[in-house]
């Protein structure tokens, strides 16, 4: 979607408003730390206190480190994009299958929905991560679902690795529930309040915890570097993560949103090589503002690296224009890479069997 230069500068004078009732990126030197994780849940990381919450932000191991500010976005809204010509003329657009027969199979499986979201089918299972299916304010979604929002049927979990609107869609989560009234959220610390109101069965965890699941389905909320918010109060109020999936002799990592860093190691050192990495590609210029939040095609290729990862499945890109890149620069950039890397490029409604 192109979006004029007036709607830029109008969206970025929005955004300054806001951060400036709320934008703490800096650590106060008499700052209030303390430690939360669920008391309910299994803690997995042997000495692991929780996640530290200071002033009442949760922040990325332990300090307060999102470094741009408010100006920093309104440069961005103002300025020209040293690839706008470029991505004017890219006329790459996601293929979609458009079919109802994965939601018939019992085979153990991965489906792309379109940008953080996958159907996933394993051993009896069947998860949705991240579900959003519809248009965000100011932004277009580009490609249609492979099937009804109403065909997600028999629908066990949903995972939501954090609060962000393009990944924590309220309409496309009430529309899940009424079509499966069993359903249960998966959530990070402190986002439970949206599913106790709509009495959706929930729980919540910090990293590095187990939750509670039937005895063959084991999901686990680990690390990203990230952070959240929504409004203009609730800065880092929440908390962001990824999963890991295990069952039936299968591992598959899910990413969220995440900046490059040390936790794809530390999940590989708890969990072994990854069968299954969902991970992010788009949304990552300009660097100086998207570095600290989304990661590159290039760092996740070295992060695909880290998990010891058997193939890697991108996702997050080009189903909304969310960043200055082209469209389809992050699918060629990785197709460059696919003779030295396991990638595996889904189409939207594409059915992937496990069969690693």
């Amino acid at each position: 979607m192109k979006i004029s230069k007036t709607k830029k500068v109008i969206f970025a004078t929005a955004i300054i408003l806001i951060a400036l009732v709320g934008f703490n990126y800096e650590t106060k030197s008499d700052k209030m730390i303390e430690y939360k994780h669920n008391t309910s849940l299994k803690i997995i990381k042997e000495d692991w206190k929780g996640n530290v919450f200071i002033d009442g932000e949760f922040a990325n191991n332990g300090k307060k480190d999102l470094k741009f500010t408010p100006y920093d976005i309104l440069k961005w809204k103002i300025s020209k994009n040293p690839q706008e010509k470029e991505k004017k003329d890219d006329e790459f657009t996601l293929k979609v299958i458009k079919s109802t027969n994965f939601l018939k199979s019992n085979e153990d499986m991965i489906v792309w929905l379109g940008h953080a979201t996958f159907f996933i089918r394993i051993n009896g299972k069947t998860l949705i991560t991240d579900p959003i299916f519809y248009d965000m304010p100011m932004v277009k979604r580009l490609v249609e679902l492979p099937c009804k929002v109403s065909d997600l049927k028999n629908i066990d979990y949903i995972l939501l690795s954090h609060g962000h609107r393009d990944h924590f869609d309220k309409k496309s989560i009430s529309e899940l529930h009424q079509n499966n009234p069993n359903i249960e959220a998966l959530v990070p610390l402190e986002l439970a309040d949206f599913f106790r109101k709509e009495k959706i069965a929930n729980q919540q965890a910090g990293w590095y915890q187990k939750f509670e699941t039937t005895k063959d389905l084991e999901i686990f909320f680990t690390p990203a570097k990230h952070w959240n918010r929504r409004g203009a109060f609730d800065f880092n109020k929440t908390l962001w993560g990824s999963f890991v999936i295990r069952a039936n002799g299968k591992t598959i990592y899910f990413a969220g949103d995440t900046a490059y860093g040390e936790h794809f190691s530390e999940i590989n050192k708890l969990f072994g090589n990854i069968d299954y990495c969902l991970l992010p590609v788009g949304a990552y210029k300009p660097d100086y503002i998207m570095k600290q939040s989304h990661i590159s095609p290039n760092e996740a290729l070295a992060a695909f690296d880290n998990l010891k990862g058997k193939m890697f499945i991108p996702m997050h890109y080009a189903t909304y224009d969310l960043a200055d890149e082209p469209l389809g620069e992050p699918v060629r950039i990785l197709q460059k890479n696919n003779n030295i890397q396991n990638i595996r490029i889904l189409d939207i409604g594409e059915q992937l069997n496990l069969e690693i």
